[in-house]
């Protein structure tokens, strides 16, 4: 007979991450295989966030959070991974662009590019072989308590099933929505761009040879992301392409011939034939920012704590950085007989990440601001900057190094070191 989890006696966990996406499952995991005890509660069902139509999206992962991805065991469990070996960004029918090939700074590519199931399926391997976590899904914390700062005592989490747990530290990793940061009374900057993006998959003639396209249209950012050959051998690419959002609706109100047409009149020839492939996603995209990303027992991580615009790639990579931070600053804390749930533990891990965030986030939302338009001064301003920079080797290499992801004070995890 299953017992009442109402009459079970309330679990301590090191921390409780709510939230299992792409950044709660990877934060868990990071944790525990420092030995972190880990309890991840999430709303989705494991079988329906696997399958097939539930994310259509690429995610870029760059080089530096692929070393970390892989000092973390969940590299070994990615099945499928394309290597972006150039970086191409180009502005309409300009004859000037910025060219990033990766043996200017070595043998390693820029990072990976990865579907997002592909990405799921490898998180779910990974725990099953990993100790001190456990994925509580489908499953709500209806209720949090964090008890009093300085009290010692830890948070109790009420769940919907009348389970109780009990944890150091709860990390809200429940994406832009957060109700984890609503009900810490968090405030957030934020708007939205009135754009869309649409999201599907191209199969083409001609190889991609591991390049990366953004090409910048009035109506906003095309980008050709290249992905692994299918099971038969076909090439393909990932489509991200940002449309106004009344003309997004409309697009994605055509049937296939139509959808089709409107991409190839984008997508041009240099890829030989293609074709839509599967189905297609649209996405409304937006900014924000969170006012302060930790408090008592509590810190915020990934989408719960910033969104960008997808210009640059960056957003999984801002929320793996995150949890590259947060690992070091909660392990070591651990090591050192701290209280991990502490307000200066957690103000620790604010500061390392709050400049970065800030910082990309500025830097996307000026890109958009800069490129969705046609206004011909700005369009010869953007050109020649593309230009120059495409000409001057230091600042290039500099660029190129942001992409990768190898700037700044990394965490060691980013470097590929363990803690």
């Amino acid at each position: 007979m299953t017992p009442d989890p109402a009459a079970v006696p309330a679990e301590l966990f090191d921390v409780a991450v709510i939230g299992g996406g792409l950044n709660g499952l990877t934060q868990a995991i990071a944790l525990a295989r420092h030995g972190i005890s880990v309890a991840v509660i999430d709303r989705e069902d494991p079988v329906r966030a696997t399958a097939a139509g539930f994310d259509g999206r690429v995610s870029a992962i760059a080089l530096a959070s692929q070393r970390m991805l892989d000092a973390i065991g969940l590299w070994r469990h990615v099945s499928d991974a394309q290597p972006m070996w150039d970086i191409r960004v180009s502005d309409g029918d300009s004859l000037l662009f910025l060219h990033y090939d990766h043996s200017d700074l070595g043998s390693d590519p820029f990072g990976y590019l990865v579907e997002n199931r592909v990405m799921r399926l490898a998180q779910q391997a990974a725990i099953a072989d990993t100790p001190n976590l456990e994925l509580i899904a489908p499953m709500r914390a209806r209720q949090i308590s964090y008890g009093e700062p300085g009290s010692g005592a830890p948070a109790v989490l009420d769940l919907d099933n009348g389970r109780q747990i009990r944890a150091r530290l709860v990390i809200g990793a429940d994406g832009r929505q957060s109700v984890i940061r609503r009900d810490a009374g968090i405030r957030t900057i934020d708007w939205a761009y009135d754009q869309t993006g649409i999201v599907c998959t191209v199969q083409h003639a001609l190889p991609h040879d591991g390049v990366a396209q953004e090409r910048f249209l009035p109506a906003g950012p095309f980008a050709i992301l290249p992905m692994t050959d299918d099971a038969q051998g076909a090439h393909r690419s990932s489509l991200v392409w940002t449309e106004p959002t009344e003309r997004a609706a409309a697009i994605m109100a055509l049937d296939d011939a139509g959808f089709v047409a409107e991409m190839r009149q984008r997508f041009g020839t240099g890829y030989g034939a293609c074709d839509v492939v599967g189905p297609r996603w649209s996405y409304p995209l937006s900014f924000m920012l969170a006012t302060r990303y930790s408090g008592h027992r509590m810190a915020l991580i990934g989408d719960a704590a910033h969104g960008i615009h997808p210009i640059a790639g960056q957003g999984l990579n801002l929320g793996l950085r995150d949890i590259a931070a947060l690992t070091e600053a909660v392990v070591e804390a651990r090591r050192l007989g701290l209280d991990i749930g502490r307000v200066d533990v957690l103000e620790r891990y604010e500061r390392w990440r709050r400049v970065d965030n800030v910082v990309l986030g500025a830097v996307t939302d000026g890109l958009t601001r800069l490129f969705s338009n046609d206004i011909a001064p700005l369009r010869l301003a953007r050109d020649l900057g593309l230009g120059v920079v495409n000409r001057i080797g230091p600042l290039k290499k500099l660029f190129m190094r942001h992409a990768m992801g190898d700037i700044g004070r990394l965490p060691r995890l980013l470097k590929g070191e363990a803690i």
